[in-house]
């Protein structure tokens, strides 16, 4: 069994053919996907999909970075809402955002120092948005310790990564790795599977052989393939490690869901 731990399955692009992609999805071993909030704009779609297959989508509830504007206290209260009202399994997707928009770059530090505050209160893992952002990322775990999650998306390399996993955090990889000129292939080849998790960053980052298009959570085998070819490691084994890996953050365990 594989699990995503990054889509936004609920997302516009799947309209047409959500259940066709989540089949897909069960079809090449990928059994749980993790659902990452964005904002209260599309949070209700996230919630009708975890509804609909309570046993494969599991949401998480955060305010994203580029979500973050004038407004962001209000989001900031919908998420505090929400947390307790349902079985939610971690905050996220939160952190910053330097890449599209700067504007908002203080407010965004206040959300995502907020949110973190959170997850230590409510014992939940967080998962990191940090584009462009990883140094500003660091700064502010320092003052937040005994938070755990995972950096989504790991821009970073391998000493960064280890720097990452010092603090206790898991290293998201997603079809970025299997990109001709990634430098992500350098990272994971230098520190290997054991603190890895797979993602897809459903629409976005699709793998090679479908770089360019839409992406989904069938793709995930793509990742792992990649991951086998780089470490040498056994495609079994990276399964085993990662899917334990993220059974063990978001607490997904058959008595616990």
């Amino acid at each position: 069994m594989y699990i995503d731990t990054h889509s936004h399955i609920y997302e516009e692009e799947f309209r047409e053919d959500q259940a066709q992609v989540v089949a897909r999805a069960l079809q090449t071993g990928v059994e749980k996907i993790i659902l990452p909030d964005i904002d209260s704009e599309s949070r209700n779609r996230m919630l009708q999909l975890s509804e609909k297959y309570p046993d494969v989508m599991f949401p998480l509830v955060g305010l994203h970075p580029t979500s973050v504007h004038e407004n962001y206290t209000t989001e900031l209260a919908y998420v505090e809402r929400e947390v307790g009202t349902r079985d939610y399994y971690g905050i996220g997707e939160c952190g910053i955002d330097l890449y599209w928009d700067k504007t908002y770059y203080r407010e965004q530090i206040k959300a995502f120092e907020h949110q973190l505050g959170i997850a230590r209160d409510m014992n939940f893992p967080v998962v990191i948005h940090s584009r462009d952002s990883l140094q500003e990322i660091f700064e502010i775990l320092k003052k937040h310790t005994h938070i755990r999650g995972i950096l989504h998306c790991f821009p970073g390399n391998a000493n960064e990564a280890r720097q990452a996993i010092d603090m206790g955090f898991l290293i998201g990889i997603g079809g970025v790795v299997t990109f001709k000129k990634s430098e992500m292939a350098a990272t994971v080849r230098d520190i290997g599977i054991k603190h890895l998790v797979l993602e897809t960053d459903s629409p976005y980052l699709a793998p090679v052989p479908h770089r360019g298009k839409r992406n989904e959570s069938s793709y995930i085998p793509y990742i792992a393939a990649k991951i086998s070819e780089l470490t040498g490691e056994e495609i079994k084994k990276i399964e085993e490690t990662t899917t334990q890996n993220a059974m063990n953050l978001f607490n997904l365990h058959s008595e616990n869901v």
